[in-house]
């Protein structure tokens, strides 16, 4: 697998965003305060057009209490550490920042090519919202040659998410940052799956990473959370710009405890993975399972990618079953240790039952009546998980 994460990464997480030493006592706090304020005091007039230059500038220049203080400034060196990044910018939610993202590339009139397979909400911001402001987008496989044929003179922007969602499509990030750039465009990449720990999509040629850190990196299921992040100086002032115009913020309490997440990302990610690949062992044990959707599989058609450009997994999976809808949802229902929600990364197992309309749009999908099931698996045992999946399996088997 690659190489590209530096081998002390667990250390830089777990000495990133520490408190500073006292100057006058030397002592200093191992996890930093949540430092909330509202209003900045400045020592003189000098100081804050100091500032305010910097600011100017595009450099993180505290003027205002929503840019935040210095619990923020730490959860932007932790994005920055895993990502590989100049420059993160925080926001609300995973998709604020996709939102953010999208904003500060693009303008009234201009084309956005998406990858078939990117989160669903994209959609509806396009709907809702890129479309009134005169943006269209165009959805299609992410491969050179479908893309190629749906770029327009006004396309600026190459959009998509890999793996992708529900059935995590591993996309050749290298091969589409090479097309981007051969077209002149901007190369956005939702790297949730990955969360910078084990994917990292700048160092594979993207020029933006959007992260929901309400997922592996708070990890605890307690937050609301996004981040964007950028090399490239002219991109980090765009985003800048339109961060502070926008008046994007979070609170100190969801900054602090996020930074309080990332501490155990190394090892929670580790053991997902590893639990992960238990349960694809159960399923392929089973005669309900047509197909496992992993890319740490071998017999993923992503397999290769995966081994190429990521360092590790994680403990999301899709798997498609010989049931119809009514078994299906049986199986669901009768599950006890899976909670029944949208959200993924904390600590616990969860259970989606995937709807085909939301499948019909991924060209990686083959249309069957089968149901697709998405499970993301927790910290539990695997023995209890396996004992529940397999009682599940069993009742829908059972007519209602």
């Amino acid at each position: 697998m690659a190489n590209s994460i530096p081998a002390d990464l667990d250390t830089l997480l777990q000495h990133t965003g520490i408190g500073e030493f006292d100057p006058v006592h030397g002592a200093a706090p191992v996890a930093l305060p949540a430092m909330r304020t509202s209003t900045v005091r400045f020592q003189d007039l000098d100081a804050l057009h100091r500032a305010q230059q910097a600011k100017a500038k595009g450099d993180r220049s505290v003027t205002y209490g929503r840019v935040g203080m210095d619990t923020h400034a730490a959860l932007e060196d932790v994005f920055c550490t895993l990502e590989g990044a100049e420059r993160a910018f925080l926001a609300s939610s995973g998709l604020a920042a996709i939102t953010l993202a999208f904003f500060s590339m693009l303008n009234s009139q201009d084309h956005v090519l998406v990858a078939d397979c990117s989160y669903g909400p994209v959609r509806y911001l396009d709907k809702v919202v890129l479309r009134r402001m005169g943006i269209e987008a165009t959805y299609c496989r992410a491969t050179p040659d479908a893309l190629k044929a749906q770029l327009r003179p006004n396309t600026r922007v190459l959009y998509v998410e890999s793996p992708g969602s529900l059935l995590f499509e591993m996309l050749d990030i290298p091969a589409l940052a090479a097309f981007a750039q051969e077209h002149d465009l901007i190369l956005a990449v939702d790297n949730t799956w990955g969360s910078g720990y084990i994917y990292r999509p700048l160092e594979l040629g993207a020029d933006i990473s959007i992260v929901a850190g309400t997922k592996y990196v708070g990890g605890h299921s307690d937050l609301m959370l996004g981040a964007v992040m950028a090399k490239d100086p002219a991109l980090i002032q765009r985003i800048n710009d339109t961060h502070y115009a926008m008046g994007y913020s979070i609170s100190a309490d969801d900054a602090w405890l996020a930074i309080r997440g990332v501490r155990t990302l190394p090892i929670r990610m580790r053991q997902t993975a590893r639990n992960a690949l238990e349960i694809c062992d159960f399923f392929n044990s089973r005669h309900e399972v047509v197909r496992i959707y992993h890319p740490a599989l071998p017999a993923d058609p992503g397999h290769a990618i995966w081994q190429r450009d990521c360092t590790g997994s994680n403990g999301m999976l899709a798997v498609e079953l010989r049931l119809d809808d009514a078994a299906a949802r049986r199986f669901v229902d009768a599950l006890t240790l899976f909670g029944i929600g949208f959200s993924w990364g904390g600590f616990e197992s969860l259970v989606q039952l995937v709807d085909h309309g939301a499948l019909q749009v991924h060209g990686y999908w083959t249309p069957s009546d089968n149901a697709i099931v998405r499970l993301h698996i927790g910290l539990e045992s695997t023995r209890d998980l396996i004992a529940d999946l397999s009682q599940a399996l069993e009742r829908a088997a059972a007519r209602a």
